[in-house]
């Protein structure tokens, strides 16, 4: 699927370049994977892609605890959209295949 494989995603928020090394792997329409950043390792859970559609949540602990929603599309070796943090609003990501 054009979403497997590892991914450097960089999310602009208000606190700067949030780097984090992104793992997909789809298994029909399911995403599953990791992500390493800041807050160390997380499991990506709600996992969905449909094309180069792809959707994923993270939960983080820090700064602040909250779930992390993104929404994107692939295409080819590159990955955006928008990730929601929770009350705090929406960031764009973009992202590259590593």
């Amino acid at each position: 699927m054009a979403a497997d494989g590892v991914w450097n995603i960089t999310v602009n928020s208000p606190m700067g370049a949030q780097k984090s090394v992104v793992t997909l792997a789809a298994n029909g329409e399911t995403l599953t994977g990791t992500a390493v950043g800041q807050a160390g390792t997380q499991n990506i859970t709600d996992g969905k892609v449909s094309g180069g559609d792809v959707s994923w949540k993270v939960a983080v602990t820090t700064p602040f605890p909250m779930t992390l929603e993104f929404v994107g599309a692939v295409d080819g070796d590159k990955i955006a959209g928008q990730v929601k943090a929770g009350n705090f609003g929406s960031f764009p990501f973009s992202g590259e295949r590593a």
